[in-house]
């Protein structure tokens, strides 16, 4: 396994459409090892490809019991509505006020090509709407009302 860099807001990949995955294969498998190690020593909760570079449509997300591998993923249903502080790897050390919603069903193949349905609320929901977005090439920054301040983040 092996750290990937993680972009920052300014590289164009971040703002490109992806492509399917077609391969399932030993070099995707490497990939999803690289994005989950990354993850970790980032200490964050999501991350999609195009965030270390690869525009292709793979995103994980650690639920906290387990890392959920989405590849191909598309937004099944949603149902009521958040409003919060959200942040990206992407963007370090900013934080800004989006609304999603409080619910998500997700529908994505695993490593092997097999899909299955995940579904999740309140963080997870919003992990799910997040990293998928990633994946279209938007970034929190384009959907928020507006950045918190840093008093605001520290009263949270």
């Amino acid at each position: 396994m092996g750290l990937r860099k993680i972009l920052d807001d300014k590289e164009p990949a971040l703002h490109k459409v992806c492509k399917p995955v077609e391969k399932f294969d030993g070099k995707l498998h490497k990939l999803l090892e690289d994005m989950a190690e990354t993850l970790m020593e980032a200490n964050g909760v999501g991350l999609a490809a195009p965030q270390i570079g690869i525009l292709r449509r793979v995103v994980i997300v650690d639920t906290g019991e387990e890392i959920l591998e989405l590849i191909n993923p598309s937004i099944l249903e949603t149902d009521g509505e958040q409003e919060g502080a959200e942040g990206c790897l992407s963007v370090p050390g900013r934080y800004g006020l989006v609304k999603r919603p409080y619910y998500a069903k997700v529908r994505a193949q695993d490593r092997n090509g097999n899909w299955y349905v995940a579904e999740g609320e309140e963080l997870i929901a919003r992990c799910f709407c997040h990293e998928l977005d990633h994946l279209d090439g938007i970034l929190y920054t384009q959907v928020m009302e507006r950045f918190l301040t840093e008093e605001e983040m520290a009263s949270d």
